[in-house]
């Protein structure tokens, strides 16, 4: 069995586009993979068209390590871009075998090792921007079943956190908590925005209350590495990190530093179900734990599952599933793993999902810049607003 071709089909789901991958053999069985990077998708695809068809057409799809290796080695330049491009076409020979041997992915990379998988919520807070407006939703989370949910409760911070911002955030927090209740975990989403010494004094100023954090993800910038290890030490919170980070080499220094709690590579990023596999078994040997982060769509959700499924030391998965865009599911056959805030056990055979091509062509590519975190834009435009809205 040879690949033949490689097909790219973009999506727009409101603030981003979704970049769909679709590689046939010529046995006829295809299998698809996501390569969404928010306002980058035409770059990522021109690389896979461009380059990366040229380093798999007739390729044996079960040659996973050869075929991804070879194209990790050689991309030379790394990064987001390129890695990305690499990651869709290794979830889509892992689809490919899945199909061809008849059983989900998870089977294949190591089985079921866990009796449930818990999904935490985010994208749920578009929109807000009082504390009052995040209880509110944050009511309605809860009341769809999830355990745990993320937000972040900044309005522009970059380096310095001043005094009302600050108060500012920990009214968020203590608004959430207070309306979650003390059994829903939370996670402070920070996305790299604080200087060390404001980042310690914030997650300080978070443990003395009784909150139930479940960690604090990426207080510093993300190759901050050292940084990060020092706001560690500094506060008994948990810490997170990971998303951004692209290379084994990355990944390998950030677990032997031991300077988070919880690894949180992304499968549609780091080249693929393989590399994020290897990345879970270096934190074991730490005894860390991971949780991969998975904010684009449907496609990267499902390789995020099957992954999640068979890794032991893996925790809750991330979902924006129920606060994207209406027409999220349909780009994949009204697909929808979510039950009451948990994920079912995939059944089907490869990834379990296929790209609805009439659903997608609805939705064509809509030039867009991903709203920026450091200005008050990104608040009002953040997807998930007119969702949840319609579901109060």
């Amino acid at each position: 069995m040879k690949i033949k071709s490689l097909e790219t089909l973009m999506a727009n789901a409101g603030q981003r586009n979704y970049l769909f991958v679709r590689l046939t053999t010529d046995t006829g069985l295809t299998g698809i993979g996501e390569a969404t990077l928010e306002w980058q998708e035409k770059a990522v695809e021109v690389l896979l068209n461009e380059w990366v068809a040229s380093r798999i057409l007739g390729k044996d799809p079960f040659d996973i390590e050869a075929v991804v290796g070879d194209m990790i080695r050689d991309q030379y330049q790394g990064g987001s871009t390129v890695m990305t491009a690499i990651s869709a076409a290794e979830i889509a020979m892992w689809d490919i075998i899945g199909k061809s041997t008849r059983e989900p992915v998870y089977r294949l990379i190591g089985g079921r090792a866990k009796p449930t998988l818990h999904a935490y919520a985010n994208g749920w807070y578009g929109g807000c921007v009082e504390p009052q407006d995040f209880a509110r939703r944050a009511r309605e989370v809860v009341a769809l079943g999830y355990r745990a949910m993320k937000f972040d409760p900044f309005v522009t911070a970059w380096k310095f956190l001043g005094a009302e911002e600050e108060r500012h955030a920990v009214a968020v927090v203590d608004a959430v908590a207070q309306a979650a209740g003390p059994d829903i975990g939370l996670m402070i989403e920070i996305h790299g925005r604080l200087a060390a010494g404001d980042a310690i004094r914030f997650m300080r100023r978070l443990q003395s209350g009784s909150h139930n954090i479940h960690w604090c993800e990426e207080p510093v910038a993300p190759e901050s590495l050292d940084l990060l290890k020092e706001v560690k030490a500094a506060t008994s919170l948990p810490v997170s990190s990971g998303e951004r980070l692209y290379a084994m080499a990355d990944f390998s220094r950030l677990i032997g530093l031991r300077a988070c709690d919880v690894v949180q590579m992304d499968v549609a990023h780091c080249g693929g179900i393989s590399a994020a596999k290897k990345v879970a078994n270096l934190a074991a040997t730490q005894d860390i734990a991971v949780s991969p982060h998975c904010s684009i769509g449907p496609v990267a959700l499902a390789a995020a599952l099957h992954f999640a499924w068979s890794t032991p030391n893996m925790l809750m998965l991330e979902s924006f599933a129920e606060f994207d865009v209406d027409w999220r599911n349909d780009l994949v056959s009204g697909w929808n793993p979510l039950r009451k805030g948990s994920f079912a056990l995939p059944d089907k055979p490869g990834l379990g999902i296929e790209l609805d091509e009439a659903a997608i062509a609805a939705h064509p590519y809509k030039p867009l810049a991903f709203p920026s975190l450091w200005d008050r834009t990104w608040i009002d435009e953040f997807t998930g607003t007119a969702k949840l809205a319609a579901k109060a």
